[in-house]
């Protein structure tokens, strides 16, 4: 069981690059947020993942940490561009369309 948790943590570790990467090439805070937030999530899990598999002593704290990482990262990720959004920090020149500004300006305002 030590080589197969070896292996998941090396993919973990793959995708935690993977999403590193994505985070300096995308061109703007929207981008970098879904590259680095996908990625990530998946990356950490896999290592968390891969260290109860290594040694089940921790696979328990492993589970509650995978729990805390799929609530946690995109509920974050989603405060974060909906922050950068109200602040009007500035979308790349290739972004084509705005969906959250057209779904806000759909919703009457509330009172």
């Amino acid at each position: 069981m030590e080589a197969a948790g070896i292996i998941v943590i090396f993919i973990g570790t793959v995708f935690l690059c993977l999403g590193a990467l994505g985070i300096v090439r995308m061109p703007d805070v929207y981008n970098r947020l879904q590259a680095g937030t996908k990625a990530t999530t998946l990356g950490a899990m896999l290592v968390f993942l891969g260290v109860g598999v290594y040694d089940f002593a921790y696979l328990p704290k492993a589970v509650l940490l995978v729990i805390l990482t799929v609530i946690g990262n995109p509920l974050v990720s989603s405060l974060i561009a909906k922050s950068a959004h109200e602040v009007e920090v500035d979308m790349s020149e290739n972004t084509q369309f705005d969906r959250y500004q057209e779904d806000t300006a759909k919703q009457p305002e509330e009172s």
